[in-house]
């Protein structure tokens, strides 16, 4: 599967184009803007672009009016037609963000339900009590996802709903020659559902990929051959900032040790989960970490450990925004792409990333950890990599067998010996290709 052996770019784009929080209904080719940025995002080292919603919505894209309509806000069908073949010329992969568990209240659907009640043919595509009402004044009560009321949560188990939803997804492998769904609220959406949608998008497109939002839980529910390729790797993305906050690299370890470690009770191992610094959802690394010198240890650790990693568009070079301030702190239009030392940093990351077979398909074992620095070994038949990160701002010598003499840093071409001890700089990550 090619996801397994990508760097994935994350853009939220009603927010990247500087569309208008509500839909005004008037035709603007924002999308467009994508293409100016190919050269940047293959300079960051993705090789996949991941976008959040596009289609005609309401507001902010996960209440859907039209599947087969590109936001008018964005452009139209044939301006994102003309991105994808712009991104698949540059070797870069098409996931659209795939809104399956509801609705906006602008969906074609539920107007014909509120203009026709019990007689609209789409009474079934939801949830209705006629006999209660909604926070709208709507004479009629209608499920709501998570108490959402905008959002209007679809029957997935109607064969009329599916057979729209699948022709839906068809006309965009068709029009757009997308490459994979993530799917928005993965853990909410009905598994047999889940099931049929594997099915169906296995006899679209070869390797057509699917990943699943999934906040807590056991992620198998999801992660299995029959249902998802992967899903989103939450308990890490906690443990990877906290534990640099809280100087304790002893929790993302375990959370790691968990997921991948040697145990045979370990639950993902040989899995590949989607990992990631920051999102569209949450507060922005370089806000939420309390040491601006741990961001990029903080991209080597997501790099690292197990996982398919994920650069939320902007965070490359330390854009900040807080949750508190709302989504749109979370979820701004930068004019043009800005390059810094991050950025290089989290390239040469990518780049030694996609060329690692350890790296992508490697076990995990904890080499050594103390509160503030880890050595950690991935490793297959052909290569072996041991990852090193000191968080401190003191110099840290590692004592440890590492089972070999010589190694070679990835991140720096330098030769590496481990006689006498490994001297781990301040504020440092390591790479160290092991020699056979």
């Amino acid at each position: 599967m090619w996801a397994y052996e990508s760097v994935f770019y994350q853009i939220y784009p009603l927010g990247f184009c500087g569309a208008p929080f509500e839909n005004d209904g008037e035709l603007t080719p924002r999308i467009r803007k994508v293409e100016e940025w190919i050269p940047h995002i293959q300079k960051v080292g993705a090789d996949a672009v991941y976008f959040c919603p596009l289609l005609e919505s309401d507001t902010h894209g996960y209440n859907t009016r039209d599947y087969r309509k590109l936001d008018v806000r964005l452009g139209t069908n044939e301006d994102f037609a003309a991105v994808c073949k712009s991104l698949h010329r540059a070797g870069i992969r098409v996931v659209l963000d795939g809104v399956f568990n509801h609705v906006g209240r602008g969906f074609f659907g539920f107007q014909d339900v509120l203009k026709n009640r019990e007689n609209s043919p789409f009474r079934d595509w939801f949830f209705l009590n006629f006999e209660g009402n909604s926070p709208y004044n709507d004479g009629f009560w209608y499920e709501g996802w998570e108490g959402n009321y905008d959002l209007v949560k679809l029957n997935l188990k109607n064969p009329t709903v599916e057979e729209y939803l699948f022709d839906s997804i068809r006309l965009w492998v068709q029009w757009w020659d997308i490459d994979g769904l993530r799917l928005d609220v993965a853990y909410c959406l009905d598994l047999d559902f889940v099931r049929r949608l594997r099915s169906f998008c296995d006899s679209l497109k070869p390797d057509f990929f699917l990943v699943g939002e999934v906040l807590h839980g056991d992620y198998n529910r999801l992660l299995n051959d029959a249902m998802l390729h992967s899903v989103t790797n939450y308990e890490c993305y906690k443990g990877l900032w906290s534990s640099f906050n809280s100087r304790n690299m002893f929790e993302i370890i375990h959370s790691l040790n968990r997921q991948f470690g040697p145990e045979n009770w370990t639950l993902y191992k040989g899995k590949h989960l989607l990992s990631f610094v920051d999102n569209h959802d949450v507060t922005r690394a370089a806000s939420i970490l309390t040491n601006k010198a741990h961001l990029p240890l903080l991209y080597a650790l997501c790099f690292g450990m197990p996982g398919i990693p994920c650069v939320y568009y902007g965070s490359e070079w330390g854009e900040e925004g807080k949750k508190s301030d709302g989504d749109p702190a979370l979820r701004p239009c930068p004019p043009i792409p800005m390059e810094n030392e991050l950025t290089d940093w989290i390239s040469r990351l990518a780049a030694v990333k996609k060329q690692s077979k350890a790296l992508n398909y490697g076990d995990f074992r904890s080499v050594l950890l103390t509160n503030l620095q880890c050595i950690f070994e991935r490793k297959t038949e052909e290569e072996r990599i041991l990852v090193a990160i000191n968080m401190d701002d003191q110099p840290f010598t590692a004592h440890f067998d590492a089972g070999c003499g010589r190694a070679t840093d990835l991140l720096t071409g330098e030769p590496h010996d481990f006689g006498g001890g490994s001297e781990l700089a301040p504020y440092s990550a390591a790479f160290w290709l092991m020699e056979k």
